[in-house]
């Protein structure tokens, strides 16, 4: 039975793009077919974790949104992103597929300006599973909260809340929960990113489920090596090893 997981955060710049990409990997590798989609349509960017160049981009979500494709047009196959730096690893051990949203200016002004059918997302997550066979389909959300955030976290079998140790981040994130637990969401999970070295994880985690009663499913700590890599590929696949690639790891066996 396929699985629906929709990974949020209050604010932009919390590291939600990298983790799910990451994670969307990681839930591949074990052999699992693994859709993602960038619904983060006003500021895509999850296709660079990828690897997919933007020329290469032909169909992407706006697309199915606007009645020019199928939904299962816009997606491609990016199992390539699955093998090592050193070019290890079998792509074909899992499946992994991403549909983009349009990086053009005129059509991220178009979306601003005109909106799209919000019901037609719904439609389309669900011809994405029984199309493509898809054992996890990963929803990579608009931060904050809005019409087409609100329907991703109620269609979801689980919700991952991305969650910096940042006052701002600690008051928007209750907002999210509270409106999860409302929505009947049945699994929600915070994760901790870019925790300091130098704070104590179990404290950190203690600290963040005294305060919404909300399982932390991760604390990812704040590394310069996943900031150097700048968003250029998968950091857990090249370094398995690390600490947050460990983390993410993690969370891939609980899912």
């Amino acid at each position: 039975m396929s699985r629906i997981v929709s990974v949020h955060s209050f604010r932009g710049g919390t590291g939600k793009s990298n983790i799910t990409a990451n994670l969307a990997a990681l839930v591949a590798k074990r052999g699992k077919r693994v859709g993602v989609v960038d619904t983060d349509i006003q500021s895509p960017g999850i296709h660079v974790l990828f690897g997919l160049d933007e020329e290469r981009i032909e169909r992407c979500l706006n697309d199915y949104l606007w009645g020019k494709c199928s939904v299962e047009e816009a997606a491609y196959d990016v199992g390539a992103s699955l093998r090592s730096e050193d070019g290890t690893g079998d792509a074909a051990e899992g499946r992994i597929y991403l549909i983009p949203s349009s990086l053009k200016a005129g059509e991220i002004a178009k979306v601003l300006k005109e909106g799209y059918d919000v019901g037609l997302l719904s439609d389309g997550f669900r011809e994405l599973i029984d199309r493509l066979g898809l054992d996890y389909l990963f929803i990579d959300t608009h931060p904050g909260l809005n019409e087409e955030t609100l329907l991703s976290i109620a269609i979801s079998d689980v919700l991952l809340i991305i969650l910096r140790p940042d006052q701002q981040d600690y008051q928007g994130t209750g907002v999210t929960v509270d409106i999860a637990r409302k929505l009947d969401v049945p699994q929600m999970y915070i994760v901790a990113n870019k925790v300091l070295t130098s704070f104590a994880a179990d404290e950190v985690k203690r600290k963040i489920e005294d305060s919404y009663g909300c399982e932390v499913i991760a604390v990812l700590p704040l590394s310069e090596d996943v900031v150097r890599l700048a968003s250029s590929g998968l950091f857990s696949l090249g370094r398995p090893e690390h600490p947050f690639s460990q983390g993410v790891g993690a969370i891939a066996e609980r899912l």
